[in-house]
């Protein structure tokens, strides 16, 4: 089966072309990714060399229409597993262009090649953010509607919305994915938990947002990989499926979990302005993927993070390579006057 995975050099693409190979032999990769500034070539290094054949790498945007047309013609593509984004929400609250370019536009052009080729399955991998914040209870799903609140999470949404709309009006086999915060190996350094375990190695400050009570649900990339291929196998078509690992956190719990872990001291928090349209509280309610296909969380998260500290204190090249230059500059820009 040949498997078209787009964004496949970012964190939770990279990851997911890694899982595919190792656990399908039967499935012949296709990665197409632009290689931003979020998607390196050395998530993936190596690759085609372990599995000959099995593994292609495409440099381009999926929000160019020539490029995609060609490569659908060059390939029979029976899967599109669809990561391509802008996903960064401070990046979208700066400059929302290339959210709207890559996350509605790229979507939109994928679909439509999928429909011209008859391709046999498409998945959107969405998130949790397109619900919207919630309060102090309750847990997101399925039919709840969206009600986004960053560029970056309205990118996503009408993103969804088109899925919906191809699989209406043309028939087309595609389901969406939502998933809560992952986290694990090759996560872009300025995602939380690698931007606060590179930040305590480095002895320097902590930021955190507001007071740092904001709630996420975490889970572990293998296992959303694991979950984003149960679906594209036996997930029913026109679904929507959430993904969770029930592991509700403050984001200030995360911080100093990772400060006790590296042996470093508290005082390096910093609390910074907070983010406009910062959400409060995300939660899944996964029911719905559990009691149809079986699928649950199974890595714990304190093992996963203590797992995940130990992954960035063990790459220290990969991250060295990416915060020098244009990401620095970045990070001033966010972090420098708050």
């Amino acid at each position: 089966m040949k498997v078209l995975i787009t964004g496949g050099c970012g964190f939770i693409g990279s990851n997911l072309v890694r899982y595919c190979l190792e656990r399908y032999s039967d499935w012949e990769i296709i990665n197409l990714d632009l290689l931003t500034y979020a998607g390196n070539l050395e998530n993936t290094e190596g690759l085609e060399d372990a599995y000959p054949g099995r593994y292609t790498l495409v440099k381009g945007d999926i929000a160019d229409r020539v490029l995609v047309a060609d490569l659908f013609d060059r390939y029979s593509i029976d899967l599109i597993l669809n990561l391509a984004a802008e996903s960064h929400v401070d990046r979208s609250i700066k400059d929302a262009s290339a959210f709207m370019r890559t996350n509605v536009v790229g979507t939109q052009i994928l679909l439509d090649a999928a429909i011209r080729h008859g391709t046999g399955r498409f998945v959107q991998i969405s998130t949790d953010e397109v619900y919207g914040s919630l309060g102090k209870a309750g847990k997101f799903t399925e039919d709840l509607p969206l009600e986004p609140n960053s560029p970056y999470s309205a990118s996503k949404a009408s993103a969804d919305l088109l899925v919906r709309a191809y699989i209406k009006t043309y028939g087309l086999d595609a389901i969406v994915t939502r998933c809560s915060n992952n986290y694990g190996p090759y996560q872009f350094p300025e995602k939380l938990i690698p931007l606060m375990v590179i930040n305590a190695y480095n002895n320097k400050e902590l930021p955190v947002y507001g007071d740092g009570r904001n709630v996420r649900d975490w889970i572990h990339v293998k296992d959303h990989c694991r979950g984003i291929c149960m679906v594209a196998l036996d997930g029913k078509p026109g679904e929507i499926y959430n993904m969770g690992g029930r592991a509700e956190k403050e984001n200030i719990e995360i911080v100093r979990a990772i400060l006790a872990y590296m042996g470093k001291d508290e005082g390096l928090i910093r609390f910074v302005k907070d983010r406009p349209g910062h959400d409060f509280r995300y939660a899944m309610d996964f029911s719905k993927i559990e009691s149809q296909l079986g699928w649950r969380p199974e890595i714990d998260f304190e093992e996963g993070l203590r797992s995940t500290v130990d992954w960035y204190l063990g790459h220290k090249t990969w991250w060295e390579k990416i915060i020098s230059g244009e990401y620095m500059r970045y990070y001033e820009r966010m972090y420098g006057n708050r």
